[in-house]
């Protein structure tokens, strides 16, 4: 005999059916669960407020990964019926889907009701502030944790705490650390990570050594933050002292963690040696975030077929593997490889928005102009994706690149969304490429109303004043930015060599090797003129000179002077002195390479036989025997 739902609910009581739900929430078995609610409303259990049916059925939806069905039954239980805990449990599940404005909003909500928060609540509230960066709603919800008493609750005063250290407000959260009657090893490692973060690694480093006891998360923010500045010895040190000195091992977390520090800073040693470790401790089976964070580094510290090699090794890869895969070709100028292996990708991973601005950039740095028209249309229609406006940046700078500035206009007037600055820019990059300067002119004004205090794109049309022989504009502009106290952020050049980080500046004499550095320069400018190297005087613009006037010889030495010490050329430099014969240099520049040092690395790479490296601003590269790797196009 085969009984109905009905007929089989009727011989359990509404305790059993609690039971039942709470074995289906403890297993996430969301299936069964949405079949036992529906067999429930259909057979009249849920009527009863007093069954507590919806709540136990809230928690299940909460659990299982539903935030939209955990608030449809919120809604159904009656107020008088709904605690603390099931506020909280929908607030968790807001915040576990990204839905923090829904989260704070439920906040308040409970707060009208009178409904009375414990630290959990508090948590969710702090984490929302932390994650939309709302201070404002945080330091609400600060008192409001002091006036209900929760202020002795350590949980508590953790999660005010990383909320004023993600919000920039370190100094309040060292007031809330100073007034805790007791710490947990978390509270010093919420404090290590703001003050880190905010006054830099040598303060930290005094905090951290304070410590009465260390986690691995404390050992991690230390290491990364040695790391991401450039500290390679230190920071090395400290992750050997961890494993070897303390014998705590690297998890997964910790793992990727500095794999991050180190694509961020290009750092290659602490990046193999993370490689062998994970390789030893993981082997084969090593899971598919460190791997894919493997595939990051590599690729952003230069080493792109490693990367390669990495992914084509991986068991298992998902759609954030293959983002980093695709950016990271991007990067390097291989966009034709990206369009190639595309296909693959869609039989192992839903393509998502940040797919696509790969895509789109692998596109615009390999000038495939068709190829990005073609998927830029079809995003929504063939891949289900919103155009975001990353890819409408990727849209303009590919067409701008590509000459095509009319069409990149009127792809920024029917954008849904107001340009931001990185469209803009995307366009008045194009201008000065392409000598468009009354566009550029008029993007200038538009991008001053968004940032007023970036001097980028007030130095570009400077520039193309300068070069197109309005010279009086170009001081104009520049004095501007001056009497407004705007300072150009310099350019900056990083080489590693035997471990160290070796940064310059153009004309930088500050390195303990400078003597032999220039010694050097001497020689390869002289080799590069043998070569055919002639100084770009255009690129170089001095304030108050025109530098299209030949007639000025000494002016004009003292500009290719001027060129000649540029950061960049100076790292090469340190790194032909520093290294053995034929060896490839890996340079890290925070600025666009400019147009001179560009040809004159092709020729070096010739004249020295070296592969040379550099990662600007904006993408890879890869200098060899006498040709880059971007084809001039870039």
């Amino acid at each position: 005999m085969r009984w109905s739902a009905h007929t089989a609910l009727t011989l359990l009581s509404t305790l059993h059916l609690r039971s039942l739900i709470r074995e289906c929430t403890r297993r996430s078995s969301i299936e069964a669960g949405k079949k036992l609610h529906a067999a429930i409303i259909t057979s009249g259990f849920a009527a009863s407020a007093d069954s507590f049916l919806y709540n136990a059925l809230l928690h299940l939806h909460a659990a299982c990964g539903s935030a939209i069905h955990a608030r449809k039954v919120f809604d159904e239980i009656p107020k008088s019926h709904k605690d603390t805990v099931d506020w909280t449990v929908l607030m968790g599940s807001f915040a576990r889907h990204g839905m923090h404005q829904n989260g704070l909003r439920l906040f308040v909500e409970m707060r009208r009701e009178g409904v009375s928060v414990d630290d959990v609540a508090m948590l969710c509230l702090f984490s929302g502030c932390a994650r939309l960066g709302n201070v404002k709603i945080g330091v609400q919800g600060h008192g409001l944790m002091v006036k209900v008493g929760l202020s002795s609750s350590v949980k508590s005063c953790n999660a005010a705490m990383d909320m004023y250290v993600k919000c920039g407000q370190l100094s309040m959260a060292k007031r809330v650390f100073d007034e805790m009657g007791e710490r947990s090893v978390v509270s010093w490692t919420v404090i290590l990570d703001g003050v880190v973060r905010w006054e830099g690694v040598g303060s930290g480093r005094v905090v951290f050594e304070t410590m009465p006891e260390r986690n691995e998360v404390a050992w991690t923010i230390m290491i990364v933050g040695y790391v991401s500045v450039g500290l390679v010895r230190e920071g090395f040190f400290l992750l050997q002292e961890m494993v070897f000195g303390c014998g705590l091992g690297l998890n997964y977390v910790t793992l990727c963690s500095i794999l991050s520090g180190c694509a961020q800073s290009g750092d290659m040693v602490t990046g193999s040696w993370v490689h062998a470790y994970a390789c030893k401790t993981m082997g084969s089976e090593m899971d598919v975030m460190v791997s894919t964070a493997l595939v990051d580094m590599y690729a952003k510290c230069g080493r792109v077929d490693t990367a390669l090699k990495i992914f084509e090794h991986m068991k298992y890869r998902n759609v954030v593997t293959w983002n980093a895969l695709l950016s990271g070709l991007a990067m390097h100028g291989r966009g034709r490889v990206v369009l190639k292996v595309f296909p693959q990708m869609l039989k192992e991973a839903k393509p998502d928005d940040l797919t696509f601005t790969a895509l789109l950039c692998a596109c615009s740095h390999s000038g495939l102009v068709e190829q990005g028209r073609h998927y830029f249309r079809n995003l929504e229609a063939l891949y289900g994706v919103t155009p975001k406006m990353e890819h409408y940046a990727c849209m303009v700078d590919l067409l701008g690149r590509a000459g095509h500035l009319e069409e990149a206009g009127i792809l920024i007037k029917r954008m849904p969304m107001p340009p931001n600055e990185v469209v803009l820019g995307a366009l008045i990059g194009s201008c000065s490429v392409h000598g468009k300067l009354q566009l550029g002119e008029r993007i200038l004004q538009d991008l001053v109303q968004i940032d007023p205090q970036n001097t980028e794109y007030h130095v570009l049309l400077s520039n193309m004043y300068a070069l197109g022989g309005n010279q009086d504009k170009a001081n104009l502009l520049r004095q501007g930015l001056k009497n407004r106290g705007i300072r150009k952020m310099p350019g900056m050049s990083s080489v590693y060599i035997g471990g160290q980080i070796h940064q310059f500046s153009a004309g930088d004499k500050s390195h303990p090797q400078t003597m032999e550095i220039y010694m050097k320069l001497d020689e390869m400018i002289q080799k590069l003129r043998m070569a055919g190297y002639v100084p770009n005087a255009a690129t170089q613009v001095f304030s108050g000179f025109d530098n299209t006037d030949e007639s000025n010889a000494d002016k004009l030495e003292e500009i290719e002077q001027a060129l000649f010490s540029h950061s960049e050329k100076l790292a090469v430099c340190y790194g032909l002195i520093s290294t053995r014969a034929g060896s490839p240099l890996h340079i890290f520049k925070n600025l666009r390479i400019c147009q001179d040092c560009h040809s004159a690395m092709k020729l070096v790479s010739h004249v020295y036989n070296r592969e040379i490296v550099i990662r600007d601003r904006n993408r890879f590269h890869c200098f060899k025997q006498g040709a880059c790797s971007c084809s001039d196009y870039w």
